[in-house]
C-alpha cells in the first residue's frame, strides 16, 4: 500500500507540474472522510453513482483520471470518459494540516514546482512541518462507481518510501 502512494504521489506530481496553471479551490481534510458502512463522502458521493452525481460534488477540483490503466493525468470535466473503465483520483497535499495551494507555497518558499518533492521530502523540513498526501479514489464501471477508497501518506512516517529525484 505505501508504495502504490509513493507510485500516486510521483504520478500526482507529475501531472499536476504539467497541469494548466488553472487554479481550482482546494480540499479541507474532512472531505477525505468516508462513511465506514455506506463508504459514502461526506459530499454525498456513493457507489453506485453516476458522472452527474460525482461531478456535482467535485467538477471545480483538480480531478486526475486514468483510462484503461493508463498513466494519470488532468482532464478536462467534459472530457473524462466516465463510461469507460477508469480511474480518478482527487489529490491534496496538507502541510501542518493546511491544503496547499501549489503555485503559492512554491512562490513563497522560493522554490520551483520541479522540487516540490525534494523539498517536502527533505528531512530538515519534516523536522519542523507535518506533510500528509491526500487522495479520494473513484473507480468506474459502465459509467457508475464501483468502488470509493480515501487513502493517504503522511510524509513524516512514510517518507522512507519514496525518493525525489
Amino acid at each position: 500500500m505505501k508504495k502504490i502512494a509513493a507510485c500516486f504521489i510521483l504520478t500526482f506530481s507529475l501531472a499536476f507540474l504539467s497541469a494548466c496553471g488553472e487554479e481550482k479551490p482546494l480540499l479541507s481534510p474532512t472531505d477525505y472522510d468516508l462513511d465506514a458502512e455506506t463508504a459514502q463522502t461526506i459530499r454525498g458521493v456513493k457507489i453506485g453513482d453516476g458522472p452527474d452525481v460525482f461531478l456535482a460534488a467535485y467538477r471545480d477540483y483538480d480531478i486526475l483520471s486514468s483510462v484503461d490503466g493508463s498513466d494519470y493525468q488532468f482532464l478536462a470535466t467534459e472530457e473524462i470518459p466516465f463510461d469507460k473503465s477508469l480511474t480518478t483520483i482527487l489529490p491534496s497535499f496538507f502541510v501542518d494540516g493546511a491544503a496547499v495551494e501549489i503555485d503559492s507555497f512554491c512562490e513563497n518558499n522560493g522554490i520551483e514546482k520541479g522540487s516540490l518533492l525534494s523539498f517536502l521530502t527533505d528531512e530538515a523540513y519534516l523536522e519542523h512541518h507535518t506533510i500528509v498526501y491526500q487522495y479520494l479514489v473513484f473507480e468506474w464501471e459502465n459509467g457508475r462507481i464501483k468502488d470509493i477508497r480515501s487513502e493517504s501518506m503522511d510524509y513524516n512516517k512514510d517518507g522512507s518510501y519514496y525518493t525525489a529525484n
